[in-house]
């Protein structure tokens, strides 16, 4: 007792907590959940996968990924590689993932440009363009899509005069009901260095873009990147196309029977799905960017102002850049969305994923299970890959601490 009294008094007593049990430690426990919702959602997956495929071979319905190697027999009304009948189901159902990319990356692309545009308008000090701008997104968003791909369809590009009386531009672009007719770029030899100096000059304005960054962060003097990259872009391809005697010409499209031979052919499924998609999902950005740069404090554009630059340099440098940290977010879901809509080309039967491979050829097949689950896949693919893109545009252009 003497010993205890005395180790009481000189403060040598263990205070230090105790461990719970590792039944009731907060970290193991978590873990434990986490494992066991793991194993529950796998092993639900395994009993779905082996259910079905008892069933189907209990109904005599033929499983795997075989028929992807049988002739389709089948036309495909557009395609960006070489297709025709005699080429398999699987080559088909890269033919309709083309397709597929292609509506979305022209209809983000556009709804994107227009977007922004319509956004900033509807902000315009301007009553008019203010009013037209708000009328815009009233009328396009509130539409269902399905109406607005008909309306394009049938409406519009259906209604155009036959080929024999097409609408002719400049004698070489001609457009009727059976779409759009423009010439052909046919590369020559040597066209190769075209597409080189194309690719270096990309290359060239990231690295001029990084520089002129740095270099105002340091500064604080601009540099014309905007004017040198459409130069090194546009203007190195041409400079280089004119030292090798312009290596490209065209084919022209000419009426020949009941059609035009020749040329490059836009069909009226494609026009009318990216007007659809774009002058949908634009209203929608636009309100986006509204939203945006109302985020943007007003004491922003006041100190810009009072600094001296004009509207458009304060609208450039200071309020779109802040504006985009909230712009991006619900930007991406709505590429997301873009993507997913173009599905609804099947109404029109514009030739993409759904139609092609989701429609004929699980009609001709049956392999209902196959092909829907490599729709499905495709689809998920192409959102995760957008939104692993803005994610790590949106991550890079976040704010820093400092």
């Amino acid at each position: 007792m003497a010993a205890e009294s005395e180790n009481t008094a000189a403060g040598n007593i263990d205070l230090a907590p105790t461990k719970p049990p590792i039944w009731n430690d907060p970290v193991y426990r978590g873990i434990f959940f986490q494992v066991v919702v793991v194993a529950a959602v796998i092993g639900f997956g395994i009993y779905i996968t082996n259910n079905t495929i008892e069933n189907m071979a209990a109904r005599g319905i033929s499983s795997g990924f075989g028929f992807l190697e049988t002739t389709a027999g089948f036309g495909i009304l557009m395609s960006l590689v070489d297709w025709n009948e005699e080429m398999t189901y699987g080559w088909a159902f890269v033919v309709s993932i083309l397709n597929t990319l292609l509506v979305s990356f022209i209809g983000i692309i556009f709804a994107t440009i227009l977007g922004f545009i319509i956004g900033v308008a509807r902000l315009s000090a301007n009553w008019l363009i203010s009013r037209m701008a708000m009328v815009y997104i009233e009328i396009f968003r509130n539409i269902p899509l399905l109406l607005q791909i008909f309306f394009w369809y049938f409406a519009v590009l259906r209604a155009l005069p036959q080929p024999r009386d097409s609408v002719s531009v400049m004698g070489d672009f001609f457009l009727n009901n059976r779409g759009v007719y423009v010439p052909r770029p046919i590369p020559e030899a040597g066209f190769d260095l075209v597409w080189i100096s194309f690719f270096v000059g990309i290359a060239a304005t990231i690295a001029i873009s990084r520089w002129a960054r740095k270099r105002q962060e340091a500064t604080g003097q601009q540099f014309p990147t905007i004017w040198a990259g459409l130069a090194l872009i546009i203007g190195l391809p041409i400079a280089v196309s004119a030292i090798m005697g312009f290596p490209l010409s065209f084919e022209s499209p000419e009426l020949k029977g009941f059609n035009f031979k020749g040329g490059l052919n836009l069909i009226p499924e494609l026009v009318s799905l990216v007007l659809a998609l774009s002058i949908y999902t634009a209203s929608f950005i636009a309100e986006i960017v509204r939203a945006g740069i109302q985020a943007v404090s007003h004491g922003q554009t006041e100190a810009a102002r009072s600094l001296g630059l004009r509207n458009s340099w304060t609208l450039r440098l200071v309020v779109i850049p802040q504006a985009l940290r909230v712009i991006i977010p619900p930007l991406t879901s709505q590429y997301l969305n873009l993507t997913k809509n173009s599905s609804l080309a099947a109404a029109i039967a514009y030739p993409d994923l759904v139609l092609v491979f989701a429609g004929t050829v699980l009609m001709q097949t049956g392999q209902a299970v196959e092909v829907i689950a490599m729709t499905m896949a495709v689809y998920l693919t192409i959102s995760l890959v957008i939104s692993m893109f803005m994610n790590w545009y949106n991550k890079r252009i976040a704010l820093v601490e400092r």
